[in-house]
């Protein structure tokens, strides 16, 4: 009943990590995916499955996780938290020992309510259709994740096929997803700057066509290119604005937030009570996006001329630069990949690099996990989104993050992404931070650089995952045509250097705001 509610309410998508007591999920998503009702996808890691079902409902349609009961719920956390932070529509479905088992010391026994820090609707044993079914709604209904916690007693395995009926044609109860997004008259001056970070898309497609520059993360749309250089090397007097319109998270540069800082007026738009303010400077909130009343075309002429300039300073200084580092790939991949491309960005340097060095094109998704800005999962959510895109998809990430999910190579569907790996054999951004001075030499190849030498061609060859190696510019971009199935592009890189190419990129944009 509760796989039939799923399908009727539109959920296409299940990754299921096998276990003892989620069986009876186990059984009846096997039937419906024997009917042609769904896709199961079957994971043996709940970190990765989670992650993976993470990928799958980026798009906006739910997807479901399911696992067996104790620590298998556990390992679901880091997914939830990141579909918690950006409102992804993540169900976690989890099979549970009844209740009066708790605190018996009963094998693979753990009180899962509220395990997964969202709150979980628990659904009674033995409960009747209506309530099951109206649960089910429930949980499908609630922006973000949620979590459906079912107790079985045994037996596990199904006494019959017969697939449950119901006297309705569609879902039990019958909601709406869709959101929409109000605008309304605002008193924002003529210069106001527009920083739009990880949020709804819609939203963000929007607040990008107020008609203000704004200045967007990678997985926003309609940003100016450069424009966190712009930033973060310091705004001159004329392009500083007098107003900052902030929509969604905006966590990836300093220059950000120092300009936050020294704006007089900040309007914050995001959830109720859950508006972006990291530094506590906004001067107003609200659910709605304003309207500008004018603008100051001159001012936004001043910004795209500054633009023009430094991506043409910036290119020219990569162009100088060997090839290849962070920078480099991330222009030459963002630049390469074919019109309706999604891409895929790992945290840490690359999207950094995207943000620095990239191509924004409006023919190509970006996504990334920007909620809790983390490592984990990369390579499942890549290929989540990817299965979903049903076109050329690709990711970039560095060897930490990819290592650290290589699990998630584990796939029973390899759809048509290419993971490129910019391997420079440790942690790169650590390099760019304080702790990467060089009065910390001594230590930091021990605690931040953590180089492994880990044979990512090895590693590729144990899943069955073709993988390259490519040295040169040129055959980078040639092993970026339309994938055919699952692969790794690995281009390997060092470290050196990069602490000073990213200060004569700080100093190329000063330069450039100074002629």
């Amino acid at each position: 009943m509760i796989v039939d509610e799923l399908v009727r309410n539109g959920v296409r998508h299940v990754v299921l990590c096998p276990g003892s007591r989620n069986a009876p999920l186990s059984f009846a998503l096997h039937q419906a995916e024997r009917k042609g009702l769904l896709t199961l996808h079957v994971r043996i890691d709940e970190r990765s499955a989670g992650f993976l079902a993470l990928g799958l409902a980026k798009t906006g349609t739910p997807a479901v996780i399911t696992c067996t009961s104790g620590t298998a719920v556990v390992n679901l956390h880091p997914a939830v938290v990141e579909a918690e932070l950006t409102g992804v529509p993540l169900v976690a479905l989890t099979a549970d020992r009844p209740v009066d088992l708790y605190r018996t010391g009963a094998s693979q026994t753990i009180d899962q309510y509220d395990v997964l820090g969202i709150p979980t609707l628990h659904l009674p044993e033995a409960a009747d259709e209506p309530t099951t079914r109206s649960l089910v709604c429930r949980a499908l209904a609630t922006r973000g994740p949620t979590h459906v916690n079912v107790p079985f007693r045994p037996p596990l395995t199904p006494s019959d096929d017969a697939w449950p009926s119901s006297p309705r044609s569609g879902p039990w109860t019958a909601t709406d997803r869709a959101s929409t997004v109000e605008t309304r008259p605002s008193d924002l001056p003529p210069r106001t700057l527009v920083l739009l970070g990880d949020d709804h898309p819609e939203r963000l497609r929007r607040a990008s066509e107020l008609g203000w520059p704004v200045i967007a993360e990678p997985t926003a749309p309609n940003g100016l290119r450069h424009g966190s250089l712009l930033l973060n090397a310091g705004l001159p007097e004329h392009l500083r604005p007098d107003a900052v319109l902030v929509v969604g998270r905006v966590t990836l540069s300093r220059g950000q937030q120092s300009v936050l800082a020294g704006a007089p007026v900040v309007h914050a738009v995001g959830d109720q009570a859950q508006w972006p303010d990291v530094q506590f400077t906004a001067t107003r909130a609200s659910t709605w996006l304003p309207e500008p009343a004018e603008h100051d075309d001159e001012w936004r002429q001043a910004w795209l001329s500054a633009v023009k300039n430094v991506s043409a300073a910036v290119d020219d200084l990569l162009d100088a630069q060997p090839w290849p580092t962070g920078l480099h790939v991330a222009r030459d991949l963002t630049r390469a990949v074919p019109p309706g491309s999604l891409l895929f960005v790992g945290s840490s340097n690359p999207i950094r690099d995207v943000d620095f060095a990239g191509e924004r094109r409006p023919d190509v998704t970006v996504h990334a996990n920007r909620g809790a800005a983390g490592i984990d999962g990369a390579v499942s959510t890549a290929i989540g989104l990817a299965v979903e895109h049903g076109g050329p998809a690709y990711a970039l990430m560095g060897d930490l993050t990819f290592l650290h999910d290589s699990n998630g190579l584990l796939a029973d569907h390899r759809p048509d992404l290419t993971i490129v790996v910019l391997n420079d054999d440790g942690g790169g951004i650590f390099s760019l931070l304080e702790q990467g001075a060089p009065e910390h030499d001594r230590s930091f190849e021990r605690i931040f650089g953590t180089p492994h030498g880990a044979d990512l061609a090895a590693l590729c060859a144990g899943y069955r995952i073709p993988h390259s190696i490519v040295d040169e510019e040129e055959e980078f971009r040639s092993a970026l045509a339309p994938p055919k199935g699952l692969r790794v592009v690995e281009v390997q890189a060092k470290r050196d250097g990069l602490r000073a190419l990213h200060k004569s990129l700080k100093a190329t944009v000063s330069t450039v705001f100074r002629g």
